[in-house]
């Protein structure tokens, strides 16, 4: 049978109408009074979309974003912005937005309305029982850590940000016993998979799979795999039929923990699209990271996309608003710029139901953490070479080569910088040692990593990217136990995340990386939950160099993460501020 008009089949639809929409209703109401009255295009599509769903009585204020507040405040000519929004009813909704009954205030007469899903400020969740935490008396939680706990409990997707040291692992691993979750998949770096096991093994007798390779195993509760070997169990392939390839989702895991999630936060890597294809067939997911944000806004997108934010409904509008985000043309090709950062608390407002986000400052009494910059000279006449060989590069190449490919050929300037410090490092190190005190030194490069090992070998255990998982445990184990240890040297990606080394008071950067988060992670493998004294940051760099421009601007970096998640104000994007700083020299 031949479809009617929409017009005409909508007013038939409209004029028969008994159901509860007002919107709808207040046009029946129109026909009976007028014969002339039509419907337009948009409100035909909306009859024939939604006449048959049943509204739903909310009877409540709701809260919305200031900007969408602005909006409401400049279309109808109010005195100042609107916070809340009164919903009588939720008449229905699309992907995108909510089509209520109710007005700014109750008093006032009631209409149609869309708001915006990612306008609406989301509740907060408790949970509606009492945790009881006598089972885990031998190691009972401290209070920010049961406040943790209860907001894992109370949501099915999370972001668990608290600031390195807080126990963000130990919390997860109780609400995991407290959930009502029968196998739990746990995703981490490598280096992290040992201390999950230990970290459950103290609360629980379950059986606990550290997964490897390509083995799989038997019926556990608890399976730990690293990021890398992702690839070997799913795949994103359509055309893939391998049952090897499937068993983590057909495994049939109720909760997933992705530790160190930041790891997750670049939509495009292999690594992430896996992840997070498998994390959709999860009906829990509980991410832990304390950097959330690593640099910029757009790395906090995946993240919360995967807790279901409303904020990604449409990726246009979150990289515009927060990312400042614009098109640009390469070619015939329109590319996204979204290294930008713009409405950070609006940002942090809008995500504060789906985020957990405290400092060690705010809820511990943890002695301070004191960050000194050494100020030192470079006299190698091969820096100079290699710095004007690299700018003269740089001119030639101009708009030819991409930030990605310009920072990567400072390699060797920042291991020239890396192997002159050495001699600087070490003065700090034996400064300390004449203290009797233990240090922690951390470094980027291999070559500057073995000559402090040749220095130090009796006095010192490493922990690197060469070494096996056993290993890097032992190298903690003596370093936190052993006292004729008293030199702890990591690789600065390696051994900068999920440990703690709290027998040393003393953090020397041998040079720097260029991820503020990296630091910040390094920094507080010392100042961590358990630490009784003050602990003391190195900074030793050259002030001559390109070193001193890095270390400027990685300070400035860090204030992005603040201002989203407590205060701070945003800096320019690192790698072009770097690129432009040096061209100025």
């Amino acid at each position: 049978m031949e479809r009617q008009i929409p017009e005409i089949e909508a007013r038939e639809i409209v004029t028969g109408y008994t159901g509860y929409n007002n919107q709808i209703l207040s046009w029946k109401r129109k026909f009976e009074t007028s014969k002339n009255h039509t419907l337009t295009r948009p409100q035909s599509d909306y009859v024939l979309k939604h006449w048959e769903t049943v509204p739903k009585i909310a009877r409540k204020y709701v809260e919305i974003s200031e900007h969408f507040g602005k909006k409401v405040m400049e279309d109808r000519l109010l005195p100042e912005p609107v916070r809340h929004i009164w919903v009588e009813k939720l008449l229905c909704e699309s992907d995108k937005a909510f089509n209520i009954w109710g007005n700014i205030n109750v008093d006032l007469p009631h209409m149609s309305m869309w708001v915006p899903k990612a306008a609406i400020i989301q509740e907060e969740k408790t949970l509606d029982r009492e945790v009881d935490y006598s089972p885990y008396d031998h190691r009972p939680p401290m209070e920010h850590q049961k406040t943790a706990i209860e907001k894992l409990l109370a949501n099915s997707h999370f972001i668990l940000a608290d600031d390195m040291g807080l126990g963000k692992t130990t919390s997860t691993v109780i609400a995991s016993m407290e959930s009502d979750v029968k196998k739990v998949l746990i995703v981490c770096p490598a280096s992290l998979k040992i201390n999950w096991k230990r970290e459950i093994e103290f609360y629980t007798k379950e059986e606990v799979l550290i997964v490897e390779g390509r083995k799989w195993g038997a019926q556990y509760k608890y399976y730990i795999i690293n990021y890398d070997i992702l690839k070997n169990f799913h795949t994103t392939e359509n055309n893939v039929e391998s049952e090897g390839y499937q068993t983590i989702v057909n495994e049939g895991f109720d909760l997933a923990i992705v530790d160190e999630a930041h790891y997750i936060s670049n939509s495009t890597a292999q690594r992430t699209k896996l992840l997070n294809d498998i994390l959709t067939k999860i009906p829990k997911v509980w991410l832990l990271t304390g950097t959330p944000m690593t640099s910029r806004p757009i790395n906090f997108y995946n993240l919360l996309k995967i807790v279901k934010s409303p904020l990604t409904i449409n990726w246009k509008t979150y990289v515009i608003r927060y990312c400042k985000g614009y098109q640009f043309r390469v070619g015939g090709r329109k590319i996204w710029n979204t290294s930008g950062a713009s409405n950070l608390n609006e940002l942090r407002d809008q995500t504060k139901a789906v985020v957990l986000r405290r400092l060690k400052t705010d809820v511990l009494d943890l002695p301070e953490k004191i960050i000194s910059p050494i100020w030192l000279e470079m006299k190698s006449s091969f820096y100079d070479d290699e710095l004007t060989e690299f700018l003269k590069i740089t001119e030639e190449q101009k708009t030819k080569e991409s930030i990605t490919v310009t920072l990567n050929r400072l390699m060797r300037l920042r291991q020239l910088i890396a192997i002159d410090k050495v001699e600087h490092t070490c003065e700090l190190i034996d400064n300390v040692l004449e203290q009797d005190r233990k240090v922690i030194v951390f470094t980027n490069f291999t070559v500057s990593l073995d000559m402090l090992r040749e220095k130090y070998k009796k006095k010192c255990v490493v922990l690197d990217g060469r070494m096996s998982k056993d290993g890097r445990q032992q190298a903690v184990d003596r370093f936190q136990n052993d006292p004729k240890v008293k030199i702890f040297i990591g690789n600065i990606k390696a051994a900068g995340v999920g440990i703690t080394l709290t027998a040393a008071d003393v953090v020397i950067m041998n040079d720097l990386s260029f991820v503020p988060a990296d630091h910040s992670q390094a920094e507080d493998r010392a100042y961590r939950y358990g630490q009784k004294n003050s602990v003391l940051v190195y900074y030793p760099v050259f002030e001559n160099t390109i070193e001193m421009t890095v270390y400027n601007i990685l300070q400035k970096k860090k204030s992005v993460i603040d201002q989203v998640m407590g205060d701070g104000e945003y800096s320019e994007t690192f790698a072009s501020e770097l690129i432009k700083s040096i061209g100025k020299k």
